[in-house]
């Protein structure tokens, strides 16, 4: 792992890249929840791959890694927002220059497949990174906290998640102390075994997932802790698991059991019911920053801001 750094803040009249490192998107909706940035006084710049389709990638890797290299290159882009996710980014994390990333620290912003990004980009940048609502949750019914996440980088602010936001549930007590890291679970677990496996130890960890059938996420929960992931964090924090419902196999556990089984064993701090994810609101994270959780104040706060000021 390499030092901590945090990318500069955004200011008004900024320049916003948007790039699709994953699958492809709609531009008509890229275009659509653009108007969002721009009205909040930033300048939009659409990257190439927002007109490619490669299957079901918008782009070739190279396409894709080649775009989001040129954005954290060009000293007129001050942040780097992903389209959308879906699927594809892990194909690209070995054509990144970590480098380049490190010299030219900025915002990196997106979720659910992105997930594969933030480890990358952490483990071998540094970079502070933002899992947060990407450019498509804003084309239209945005909720007033998802749109305020973006505010935050305009108004460097630091993250104090409490009962106010949504109810939180304590599965195991106590408090605990680390960096922030985590994001889909899915790509979590297919981080495993590579070279960009997520780092777990000292860390509170939030993981979050959509579409997932219990038995699926059974399966993920269970590897992530024959891993020792969940032995090695300090805290742990379950976010939203829009949609996990039984289909296939209506007989079922539930969730809570399954994470009873796989995670309360652990015996580290443990909340849930963070609305992080694929629901919303949805309430970005700067990964990487020092947080506090306490399931006796039911809280989760930062030590600084994401950015520098």
């Amino acid at each position: 792992m390499v030092e901590l750094i945090k990318p500069r803040r955004i200011c008004l009249g900024d320049t916003v890249g948007i790039t699709a490192p994953s699958s492809w998107v709609d531009i008509e909706q890229v275009k659509a929840a653009s108007a969002m940035l721009e009205n909040m006084g930033l300048q939009v710049r659409l990257g190439d791959t927002l007109s490619m389709q490669h299957g079901y990638l918008a782009g070739t890797d190279e396409a894709r890694a080649a775009e989001l290299n040129a954005m954290f290159a060009n000293p007129e882009i001050k942040a780097i927002i992903c389209a959308r996710g879906g699927y594809g980014s892990g194909r690209i994390a070995n054509l990144l220059d970590y480098q380049l990333i490190r010299a030219n620290p900025k915002v990196f912003w997106g979720y659910s497949d992105i997930t594969f990004l933030h480890a990358a980009i952490s483990r071998y940048a540094g970079l502070v990174t933002f899992h947060g609502p990407m450019l498509i949750d804003l084309e239209k019914d945005v909720n007033p906290l998802t749109l305020q996440n973006y505010e935050t980088l305009l108004r460097p602010s630091i993250l104090r998640y409490t009962e106010e936001v949504s109810r939180l549930q304590t599965l195991v007590e106590g408090e605990a102390v680390g960096p922030i890291v985590g994001g889909n679970i899915s790509l979590i677990v297919s981080t495993l075994g590579t070279p960009y496996e997520l780092d777990t130890r000292g860390r509170l960890l939030f993981m979050e997932d959509i579409d997932e059938e219990p038995y699926r996420l059974d399966r993920m929960l269970n590897q992530l802790k024959q891993a020792g992931k969940f032995a090695d964090a300090a805290g742990i924090l379950i976010c939203d698991f829009n949609n996990c419902v039984p289909q296939k196999r209506k007989v079922s556990l539930t969730l809570e059991q399954i994470f009873h089984d796989h995670i309360v064993s652990a015996g580290k701090p443990t909340l849930s019911g963070f609305k992080i994810g694929h629901c919303s609101p949805n309430i970005a994270v700067p990964i990487g920053i020092e947080a506090r959780m306490s399931t006796y104040e039911k809280l989760l706060v930062c030590a600084e801001s994401g950015v520098e000021a």
